[in-house]
């Protein structure tokens, strides 16, 4: 017949709630220590046997007239035949059963039951019948037979010794075992089903998590698949997008060239603004051709060292139409003694454009957009693990600051996710497809730096990329920094 289940699929055997083992609810050196207390109460040997036949406890020695009759082999075989027939006897019974030895002594053996299940046995013994003791005036016939050779004043002596008790005595001895050993088991049994049905939940629970863990690494899966794909897609629409966009602006560069006819000024107008879009348009598949190598790990870096002075003239440079148009003041400064940074210098230049040009894109008429460079040491944030005990580090950190509207606090943490713009309505002001900075992000990493956005306050956002040194250098002197600025209405 099969065994009713429970949690996690556990029989009730498994959690504790079939009949359990004597050996599974008692410590074997508690047992002991009961059989020795009782022991010394009732001057008696007393041992503990499972519901198998094993011996669990035992104490006491052996009485003197076991002693007597073990000095010679037939009384030793004789001694062995009474314990296998008390044995047989025990495992057999239900209920306490008396037996005698063939000294006359006798022996109790009482069943432990426990919730209706009989766990193992007690064996109180060899003692001597209180009644029978007083008429004992020789060794009995049973006795001189199992041993022949034995000294009858000496049995009566050692059968003297032997402790006697009469049916009320041993009455309350077996009442209060049974008590004791009650009190014992239930508390055993009691956290045997604790530990049981811990174990149990425990399996349970590791059951779930092990499901929910397939069920992550599935989901995880299909997310790969779904990002390989979409990697997949944007390199494939961008490339044929890229070829009939690269006729466009051929042919729209030889209407304006007039290879095509002379134009009239309206139709250069509308020439122009074809090749204009044509360009923005090429700047977007350009982008996500690179987003999509970013994120399959095929962009190739050419490092070398690189001077950030140099770098950031170039950036600032680059911008300068863009930000006079709005009339903005763009300026950069490098600290004196900079050294250099082991970069890709054509990669690290589309980071410093990308974050201007957003700069100059969301800062009002007006207002400055500054290009900071300045030595600073590594943050926790950029030594994770083992923070209290490396060394500190120095690394080149370079600020973008602007008079804009800034970013909201709630808004800093998915800036940088592909595609995403705080102002997403179809009526923005600002243009953009939202992946110059997740480029930046992705490139910057892949020069083991990092970049952040500090909080702004009360407005105008702060970019900061911090790069790691070619080598160790020491802080530069305090004094006037090198800066170069473009007033832009005077170019």
């Amino acid at each position: 017949m099969s065994q009713a289940t429970g949690a996690a699929g556990a029989t009730t055997e498994d959690l504790g709630l079939a009949a359990p083992h004597l050996e599974d609810l008692v410590d074997r050196d508690a047992l002991r220590e009961v059989a020795v207390s009782f022991e010394r109460l009732i001057g008696v040997p007393i041992r503990f046997v499972s519901a198998a036949g094993s011996l669990l406890a035992e104490a006491g020695s052996a009485s003197p007239i076991c002693a007597l009759v073990g000095e010679s082999a037939q009384g030793r075989h004789a001694c062995g035949d009474v314990v296998e027939e008390i044995k047989r006897k025990g495992l057999r019974a239900s209920a306490t059963i008396d037996h005698a030895c063939f000294t006359s002594a006798r022996y109790r053996v009482v069943p432990l039951v426990y919730d209706g299940s009989v766990l193992g046995r007690v064996v109180v013994g060899p003692f001597r019948d209180a009644a029978s003791s007083q008429q004992t005036v020789e060794p009995s016939r049973s006795l001189l037979d199992a041993a022949p050779g034995i000294d009858p004043p000496r049995a009566l002596a050692a059968l003297d010794r032997m402790p006697a008790f009469d049916a009320d005595d041993l009455a309350r001895i077996e009442e209060h075992l049974r008590s004791v050993l009650s009190l014992i088991l239930f508390s055993g049994h009691k956290a045997l089903l604790t530990s049981t049905m811990h174990v149990a939940s425990i399996r349970e629970s590791y059951r779930a998590l092990t499901e929910k863990n397939a069920a992550l690494e599935e989901a995880y899966q299909k997310l790969r698949d779904l990002d390989r794909l979409k990697s997949n897609f944007l390199a494939t629409i961008s490339h044929e997008l890229r070829t009939p966009l690269t006729s466009i602006m051929g042919y729209g560069e030889m209407l304006a060239e007039g290879i095509g006819g002379r134009l009239s000024a309206e139709q250069a107008d509308f020439v122009q603004t074809i090749r204009q879009k044509s360009e923005q348009l090429l700047e977007l598949i350009m982008s996500l051709l690179d987003l999509s190598k970013l994120e399959s790990g095929t962009t190739l870096m050419r490092r070398s060292n690189i001077e950030l002075r140099t770098l950031l003239a170039d950036t600032a440079s680059t911008l300068v139409p863009a930000a006079a148009r709005k009339g903005i003041t763009l300026s950069w400064a490098v600290e004196p003694d900079m050294p250099p940074v082991y970069a890709d210098g054509q990669r690290l230049r589309q980071v410093f454009v990308n974050l201007a040009d957003n700069a100059i894109k969301f800062t009002p008429p007006g207002g400055t957009v500054t290009l900071h460079a300045r030595l600073a040491l590594a943050s926790a944030e950029d030594e994770p693990g083992l923070v209290l005990v490396a060394p500190v580090r120095k690394c080149v950190e370079i600020r973008f600051l602007d008079t804009g509207p800034g970013i909201p606090v709630a808004e800093r943490v998915r800036i940088f996710d592909p595609f995403y713009q705080v102002d997403q309505s179809s009526t923005r002001e600002h243009g953009g497809a939202g992946l110059g900075l997740a480029i930046a992000q992705r490139l910057v990493d892949a020069h083991f730096g990092t970049i952040h956005v500090e909080a702004n306050t009360p407005t105008g956002a702060v970019f900061v990329v911090t790069m790691p040194l070619v080598r160790a250098s020491s802080m530069p002197a305090t004094g006037e920094l090198d800066v170069q600025a473009f007033e832009l209405g005077r170019r």
